[in-house]
């Protein structure tokens, strides 16, 4: 029998089908996460997410926001969805942030978003140039939705704090924000420009050097980036491992820890963890508390350097 010489992602695609045709998964099941697929099929992370994006396309599948991809109910006649709703760039924004929130980034492309909205994907080329400029305009989309009520008239560290928590909800709430660009290569979009303009007015009222105020600016975002960033790094982990943080931490780092003779190399874990340790209970990450911890410690160092700077009359 000679080799097929379909496509591998065309082959998985096809059998993720019959399993749908067959109801070995049913309208609303999870259907297998991009890893998962890679995982079973032994194929790259790209082949696999192009085979969903078929699924996609034939509308077999759905994402939806906060849940993930799903098999699409079925309609009477076999069509798997309704009437498509008129196509606007607002709605081809709104579908792929929808698809990044529930599967990351990677999960976007032109032909995914124009499943969810039941066009072919010749139709969102009147809204957006092509990906990249999909990606650019859902950020600026995301970043348009803070608000910021700010009293212009309020001390500094009141609007940083201010400016820094909606920064923040917005990047927990989008978690792929952070991996659009690096921060070496800032993006000059309009509703993120708004934003640090406002960040640095507030800013300039602590009375730091020029330079100085930029390099706050910009370590504020990094810290609010950087924190973020983990949330979906968590769920890329708990995908691959079927384990949470929690569990991961109990199986993996604290047997690691309690090996023989470890605490004795590293003396201030010890002091920390050992059997006699301050934190005989362990340690629980909240990245909450670690995002007010160290927004608290900025601002904390920020005033103190106005103030040497103020005392050395600076």
């Amino acid at each position: 029998m000679s080799e097929s010489t379909e496509p591998p992602y065309a082959r998985i695609a096809a059998e993720l089908s019959r399993r749908i045709a067959e109801r070995e998964l049913t309208a609303g099941d999870k259907v297998p996460s991009t890893r998962q697929v890679a995982r079973e099929f032994g194929v790259a992370l790209a082949t696999a997410a192009k085979a969903l994006d078929v699924l996609r396309s034939e509308g077999l599948v759905i994402t939806r926001p906060r849940s993930g991809t799903v098999v699409a109910p079925r309609r009477p006649g076999g069509a798997a969805g309704g009437p498509a709703a008129e196509l606007t760039r607002e709605r081809v924004l709104a579908e792929a942030v929808a698809i990044a929130d529930a599967e990351g980034l990677e999960a976007v492309s032109m032909r995914a978003v124009a499943a969810r909205c039941g066009v072919a994907p010749m139709s969102l080329y009147r809204h957006v140039e092509g990906k990249d400029d999909l990606v650019m305009a859902m950020s600026d989309a995301v970043y348009g939705t803070l608000v910021l009520d700010l009293d212009e008239a309020a001390p500094w560290r009141e609007r940083i704090t201010a400016i820094a928590r909606a920064l923040w909800r917005v990047h927990r709430e989008h978690p792929w924000l952070g991996r659009v660009h690096p921060l070496t290569r800032p993006l000059p979009l309009p509703s993120l420009l708004e934003v640090g303009d406002r960040l640095l007015g507030a800013l300039e009222d602590v009375g730091l050097a020029p330079k100085l105020q930029f390099d706050a600016h910009v370590l504020l975002y990094s810290h609010i980036v950087g924190l973020a960033a983990n949330f979906e790094r968590e769920d890329e982990a708990i995908s691959d491992t079927g384990l949470s943080a929690e569990e991961w931490t109990d199986l993996q780092y604290v047997p690691a820890m309690n090996g023989s003779g470890v605490m004795a190399r590293y003396p201030h874990f010890a002091k920390l963890f050992g059997h006699f340790g301050a934190l005989p209970e362990g340690y629980d990450m909240d990245l909450e508390e670690l995002f007010e911890l160290g927004l608290g410690l900025l601002l904390d160092g920020l005033a103190a350097l106005a103030e040497r700077g103020r005392a050395r009359g600076c």
